[in-house]
């Protein structure tokens, strides 16, 4: 795979980037990746399949704008007494 460096980049930009990363929850050259090859590849995502991403990562990006729900967890009850066989 070939590597580029963009030199003299906005700082503001940079920091579009930073933010952009870390709501998709990856690096800025992940992501730097993923638009540049939405831009070039005519929208086609880069990356989205499960292979090159954890099906984790995949699932909690498609439910991540639903902002999750919380669950009410009931208390453990005490564990009954094991059988004897005396």
């Amino acid at each position: 795979m070939a590597s580029i460096t963009i030199r003299n980049l906005d700082d503001e930009l940079k920091r579009k980037l930073r933010v952009r990363a870390a709501e998709h929850g990856c690096s800025m050259e992940q992501e730097a990746r993923e638009i540049l090859g939405e831009a070039l590849n005519g929208g086609a995502e880069v990356g989205t399949n499960i292979s090159e991403k954890g099906m984790g990562t995949v699932l909690h990006e498609l439910f991540k704008p639903f902002r999750g729900i919380e669950l009410d967890i009931k208390p453990r009850e005490s564990v009954r007494e094991p059988p004897r066989f005396d």
